[in-house]
């Protein structure tokens, strides 16, 4: 009798473990190949270049400043040029710190939209999970919680057309 429970215990826990639809998202080639991710990158990248275009345009402003004032300090008293040069090394020290704030606001703003696309990925893997009978959808990738599983479970490819499909409306 025991041994009839026992064997009717590990035949529902099989069958029921059966009944589970389990899958996995690759997370690194759904982020990487999302064209809303990819232009969100691509948009700060452009920011962030012409951000170091600035700071290069204003510190080389600056070295000719400083050449063009270090040449008119040769005439000036010692106190004189020592007062012109730490103005102009407060006016850089200024202008340097407000580049510092944009770059952190540049980098806050993107950081804001990555995280945006990953809440659209993760809901969209939701909703496909729920619309599909998956019990289980596990993330694959670097980080992940897949270490192996059967290509025939991989739902990467199809979310990320999902993905980009209603990106592209």
């Amino acid at each position: 009798m025991m041994k009839k429970l026992i064997y009717t215990i590990i035949i529902l826990s099989f069958i029921s473990c059966q009944q589970d639809k389990i899958g996995f998202v690759d997370n690194i080639k759904l982020m990487d190949g999302y064209q809303e991710k990819i232009d969100v990158e691509s948009k700060f990248k452009a920011k962030a270049e012409a951000m170091n275009k600035k700071r290069d345009s204003i510190s080389q402003a600056f070295q000719l400043e400083y050449q063009a004032l270090q040449t008119k300090a040769q005439s000036w008293s010692q106190k004189k040029a020592q007062e012109e040069l730490g103005l102009l090394q407060q006016r850089s020290q200024f202008l340097g710190q407000q580049l510092q704030q944009e770059e952190q606001q540049l980098q806050s703003e993107g950081q804001t939209e990555m995280d945006s696309v990953v809440r659209t990925a993760k809901r969209e893997i939701q909703a496909f999970g729920k619309a599909n009978g998956y019990t289980y959808i596990l993330t694959g990738g670097e980080g992940g919680s897949v270490l192996y599983g059967v290509e025939a479970k991989d739902l990467t490819t199809e979310i990320l057309k999902i993905l980009n499909d209603k990106y592209k409306k």
